[in-house]
């Protein structure tokens, strides 16, 4: 109770006891001194608590707060009263002993044990004290603030994360739709051409019985006319005889049907290779690309496309502070690549400011370095940069598509225009790690698709199947 009292009693700006206070037209009182410094840093006078401005002017300042100065007073006695008592002399402990950094009476000051020492009044060493904790207390609330800054950012990155899997479930979703229509569409495909090759081959079959009903029904009347003639009496027979016999010579054996593997389904036609054969149809729906870009790292002002592949300057997006964000429409691949050959082409249409090229890890002697190199488009006019040489000018015009191909076995990087397979510049330089990386202020820069090239191998030969872009 006696805390909250003190704290009632204290100066919002000083948290000391009021000295002097005086009071706003806002009902607010402040230290008269504390209110003086904290106007002469505000242009404007207003009230340090609740930031309401003074309308009345006052000539000799704000009025003294004549109540609460005699309660403050009151409770500064009251403490007095209160004071502890010196346990060796029984006195009343109202001095501070700074060499000690204790609490003692008049007769400890005199005494042998605080020979020359410095004292101070309870309340001065209680003020100085209090000041100098503050000041201590000062880099402990400032780090609060930061720490309180980051539990925000990372409430603001928790509610990103739940926004990012709910987009990325839309879009899986959306990517399997795809693949699953085209999958129940092939279905239908290949089972219609199976009821048409089942509803052709068992009309064949029936168009084959018909012959062959017709063919035993002649059979079967001749033999029975043969054998009621040779149920006959003698004579009968004889006169009948040649007719009988002329009758089975017009009537010759057929020959016998038989089933040939083409009357039956083609089962190997419809199965064999089946899984292979769909994959080879879904090219039209897949594509694959050499650099995918890495949202992560795009500069909130940059929009990406739902495919990751390309990046346009938008409105500024709420995205979390991270390592690695961009600035200024910028944003880099989501793979590093530490080895081998890589290539991949951009399309740069009609943005009139636009960078495209790497960025990465780079020995300089002892040193490892962070450099970029890359291609730029400013103002009309085309360079190459590429540290630690001086910026080279490039005599190319209404430049398209941009190839950037980095072989790390060579330790090279050019840079060609695809449109007229020229090559725009070459860097030689000893990359450890390198990231892809798009630039643009205004339209959209793209990357390509790649064609796909499978390789089936029977025996000894050797199959190419590209799938096209």
């Amino acid at each position: 109770m006696a805390s909250n009292l003190e704290k009632d009693l204290s100066c919002s700006i000083c948290h000391d006891l009021f000295r002097d206070p005086v009071l706003l037209s806002c009902t607010h009182s402040f230290c008269r001194d504390c209110l003086q410094t904290w106007w002469e840093q505000s242009p404007i006078k207003t009230c340090p608590f609740c930031t309401r401005r003074c309308k009345r002017r006052y000539t000799n300042g704000p009025p003294l707060n004549l109540a609460l100065k005699n309660a403050v007073e009151a409770y500064k006695q009251q403490r007095v009263s209160e004071q502890p008592e010196c346990s060796l002399h029984s006195e009343k402990l109202r001095l501070f002993c700074l060499d000690h950094q204790e609490l003692i009476c008049w007769v400890c000051r005199d005494s042998k044990t605080h020979k020359d020492h410095m004292f101070s009044p309870i309340e001065e060493a209680a003020s100085d004290l209090r000041e100098q904790l503050r000041r201590k207390m000062e880099p402990l609330q400032d780090k609060l603030k930061v720490l309180d800054e980051s539990r925000a950012q990372f409430d603001e990155a928790a509610a990103h994360i739940s926004l990012q899997t709910k987009q990325t479930q839309t879009q899986i979703r959306a990517e399997f739709e795809k693949l699953h229509q085209f999958l129940r569409d092939e279905e239908e495909s290949r089972m219609k051409a199976l009821r048409e090759e089942e509803e052709q081959k068992i009309q064949n079959m029936k168009d084959k019985m018909a012959a062959l009903s017709k063919d035993m029904e002649a059979l079967s009347k001749t033999i029975s006319e043969t054998e009621e003639q040779l149920r006959a009496a003698d004579a009968s027979f004889l006169l009948q005889y040649k007719t009988a016999e002329e009758r089975l010579q017009r009537c010759p054996l057929v020959e016998e049907p038989q089933i040939k593997r083409s009357d039956l389904i083609d089962q190997a036609k419809h199965l064999g290779n089946l899984g292979f054969k769909i994959w080879m149809n879904m090219k039209k729906l897949i594509q694959f690309f050499p650099v995918v870009l890495d949202p992560n790292t795009a500069a909130p002002d940059l929009i990406l496309s739902e495919d990751l592949t390309s990046g346009r300057k938008g409105e500024k997006q709420k995205v979390p502070k991270n390592s690695g964000r961009g600035k200024d429409c910028s944003v880099v691949g989501s793979e590093m690549f530490v080895s081998g050959t890589h290539s991949w082409e951009v399309e740069v249409g009609a943005s009139k400011a636009w960078a495209v090229g790497v960025s990465g890890h780079v020995q300089r002697g002892a040193d490892t370095k962070i450099e970029s190199w890359y291609i730029h488009f400013t103002d009309g006019k085309y360079s190459a940069v590429s540290p630690p040489d001086p910026v080279k000018h490039l005599s190319v015009k209404n430049l398209q598509r941009v190839q950037v191909k980095l072989d790390f076995d060579t330790k090279t990087l050019t840079f060609t225009d695809l449109d007229t397979n020229t090559v725009l510049h070459t860097v030689t330089d000893s990359f450890t790690g390198i990231v892809p990386f798009l630039y643009t202020r205004d339209a959209p820069l793209k990357i390509s698709p790649k064609s796909i090239t499978v390789m089936v191998r029977t025996d000894q030969t050797l199959t190419r199947h590209q799938l096209p872009c």
